[in-house]
């Protein structure tokens, strides 16, 4: 059995306990269901949901909304069902972040590897922003690193690669981060 939790939320009870079926089938486990938009956006709230599969036409407020508001505030992969082919649609559902999209009637066969894609994608999608928030912060420590240099070539009237070394020899000889080294020489020479 795979530990995935996938919630599903259509308006008509037939067509989830079908999706249910085939996701559990799959070797999923379903562990929310909803037969509205805002079911979707309270389900997905709560966590401990790694999928949504949800209608688009359903009350209250139509998957496309949901997912946007889903989207806003959690990275849960969505999986859109319709009942119909419609390329506004699908380009509305792409615009809300929605992952995959299937029509109606859903088959297993099709099911299946919608939701292995699903997957798949959203771990490449998670990989990449833990990437991304890497670099941003090896950038942020790069350019505090690269003011406090600046300041003790101007205070100090030496080169830069001097500049670089006093901040490495003190964070190695105080055991302390270059970027811990760099906020308190700016902190210092700032004033100065």
């Amino acid at each position: 059995m795979n530990d995935k939790k996938v919630a599903i939320v259509d308006d008509e009870d037939v067509v989830r306990q079908v999706l249910k079926a085939m996701v559990e089938d799959c070797g999923y486990t379903v562990v929310a269901e909803g037969s509205s938009g805002l079911d979707a956006v309270e389900i997905c709230a709560s966590g401990g949901v790694d999928l949504l599969i949800m209608d688009i036409d359903m009350p209250q407020m139509d998957g496309i909304e949901a997912a946007r508001r889903i989207k806003s505030s959690s990275p849960v992969p969505i999986l859109l069902v319709t009942g119909c082919y419609d390329h506004d649609m699908i380009k509305n559902a792409i615009e809300a972040g929605v992952t995959t999209y299937l029509v109606k009637p859903v088959r297993f066969e099709d099911l299946e590897p919608a939701v292995e894609f699903t997957f798949s994608h959203a771990l490449e999608c998670k990989e990449l922003r833990e990437q991304v928030d890497e670099l941003k912060g090896t950038l942020a420590s790069r350019q505090v690193i690269e003011k406090a240099k600046g300041l003790l070539m101007e205070h100090n009237g030496i080169g830069e690669a001097e500049a670089f070394a006093r901040i490495r020899k003190t964070s190695m000889d105080k055991r302390m981060r270059m970027t811990e080294v760099a906020d308190a020489i700016i902190l210092t020479l700032a004033k100065a």
